[in-house]
């Protein structure tokens, strides 16, 4: 069997191709996949660095609305569409599984073409044109989030990596404090902005480290890797880590009490499906899906919402410190958003790729 997965830009779209990958291998060594993307998205750097073979076409960013970028658009499109077809025919591609992003269109349009079974896979609570383009050529349509709008599709949850799905926070927390330089016993903060980090975020949790390290509060901030600060935390106790990126994100979870955080898709159905709460900074802008996301687990019980406007260190030092501080109100808060969260999206998107193939 011969697999060809469609997916890239940001982690969101390609981590969950991955852990499919992965879930594939898992189930059979044998089974051939090949990753479609374009040379503009993290695909290029994630997913040979898993061992997976990328093949590259033409990034067709598609506006969404009439512009003039539209009257360009049905030639560069048809070329990106003639260099999918060919990874599905260099792949003797049985079935295409789509997640999103720039590379999806062309994919899921030439693998119609071609007669290769689809099977789209939406992460956010609000479509992509690419995936609602792709819903409308299968019947396989599955998501990430239960109030995703697209026709015919089924909420299995996003499928994770396998480390961060049998991650036990309870158990490997010491070890992964130990692993970033942070004290065993004190509560800790964990910051980040996604894979490519978040200026408001990364100034806000550094205004407030005088107040954290006051409180007894260690910080393990990933301020990412296009991202500096102008001036840095001065080495002290309780620590205040800052790294540019880290690519054992299992065990920043592990390490953390309390996260504060981008809503992305990804990274809410990772911390949901550990039970890590958070204090959710939804983007500013787009199509307003990372509030969504946020919101339904604020409401649940599982972490706190914040305008990226209205995020700052005061907010911080009143809203984060307090749970903090509070181990009872620290784990009412991780069973409930354990309880929002799931587990096995990637064996259940690979049972439905097999039973297509069969």
């Amino acid at each position: 069997m011969r697999v060809v997965l469609a997916g890239g830009g940001t982690a969101g779209h390609i981590e969950p191709a991955l852990a499919l990958a992965d879930t594939l291998r898992g189930i059979d060594p044998g089974i051939g996949i090949t990753c479609m993307g374009t040379d503009q998205g993290l695909e290029t750097r994630l997913v040979p660095a898993r061992g997976y073979d990328l093949e590259l076409v033409p990034a067709v960013p598609l506006p969404r609305s009439i512009t003039p970028q539209l009257l360009a658009m049905p030639g560069r499109l048809a070329g990106a569409v003639n260099a999918a077809a060919a990874v599905l025919d260099r792949a003797k591609a049985d079935v295409l599984v789509g997640f999103g992003g720039y590379v999806a269109t062309p994919a899921y349009l030439a693998a119609k073409r071609r007669g290769v079974p689809i099977i789209v896979h939406e992460a956010n609570p609000r479509p992509g044109l690419a995936n609602r383009l792709g819903a409308k050529l299968t019947d396989h349509v599955f998501t990430g989030h239960p109030d995703c709008t697209l026709a015919k599709a089924a909420y299995i949850g996003t499928p994770l990596r396998r480390e961060i799905v049998h991650l036990d926070r309870l158990s490997t927390g010491d070890r992964a404090r130990s692993w970033f330089g942070l004290q065993t016993h004190r509560p800790t903060l964990l910051v980040f902005g996604g894979s490519r980090g978040a200026a408001s975020i990364n100034q806000a949790a550094l205004a407030a480290a005088p107040a954290l390290r006051a409180a007894g509060v260690q910080v393990l901030h990933v301020i990412g890797p296009r991202n500096t600060v102008e001036h840095e935390p001065p080495p002290g106790d309780p620590q205040y880590v800052l790294l540019p990126y880290v690519d054992r994100m299992d065990l920043a979870y592990a390490a953390a009490d309390l996260v504060l955080c981008r809503s992305g898709a990804l990274t809410c159905a990772e911390l949901t499906a550990i039970g890590l709460p958070a204090a959710y900074v939804p983007l500013p802008h787009g199509n307003g899906e990372q509030r969504v996301n946020a919101v339904r687990i604020a409401e649940g019980g599982g972490g706190l919402l914040v305008d990226d406007a209205g995020l700052s260190s005061d907010w911080i030092v009143q809203n984060m410190l307090p749970i903090l501080r509070d181990p009872e109100r620290v784990a009412a808060m991780s069973e409930a958003a354990l309880a929002l969260g799931r587990k096995d999206a990637d064996t259940t998107l690979a049972r439905k790729v097999l039973e297509i193939t069969r």
